[in-house]
């Protein structure tokens, strides 16, 4: 008879990020962040609603705050969620995308109910000249950034109106 033993791979959190899941400063703009849920609609809240920037907390998974790097990272497009039906192309949550100013990761990440729309509208504009190898850096990690033929669905999420 073989037994086979697994080991289980445990993650603990460090002593500095014990808070990560309450208010915080942002790295980029210095101003407090409420990330109650009450506020923001989104459970696990590392981004700025004022600035957009956010912190390369999460290394596996959304909430997870096991990430090395602790970097900032910048808006830099905003995408679709997928969402499992491959006949409504345009039908997914809108998110924003985060890339670390420090190691490069490309993250995603859930719009808040408190963040600027402006802004976001702004990124978006912005993204539209992405250069060919930020481009081709989000495809490689499966993101598709939103077009210019977009604008119409941005403007109609953002604030529920056609541009």
């Amino acid at each position: 008879m073989t037994t086979s033993t697994f080991a289980q791979r445990t993650y603990t959190r460090s002593k500095g990020l014990q808070d990560t899941f309450g208010d915080f400063t942002c790295l980029h703009c210095r101003r407090l962040v409420q990330a109650h849920e009450l506020f923001s609609g989104v459970r696990n809240r590392n981004h700025c609603p004022h600035c957009l920037s956010s912190r390369h907390l999460d290394l596996y998974e959304a909430g997870d705050r096991l990430a090395a790097c602790k970097g900032r990272m910048r808006a830099v497009a905003l995408t679709l969620k997928h969402n499992g039906n491959k006949y409504a192309a345009d039908s997914g949550e809108l998110m924003l995308v985060h890339v670390c100013t420090e190691c490069g990761k490309v993250s995603i990440n859930r719009i808040a109910a408190d963040d600027d729309n402006d802004l976001i509208l702004q990124i978006f504009h912005e993204s539209q000249n992405l250069d060919r190898s930020m481009r081709d850096t989000l495809a490689q990690n499966g993101i598709l950034a939103l077009n210019s033929g977009h604008e119409e669905l941005v403007v109609r999420r953002l604030w529920g109106r056609e541009s």
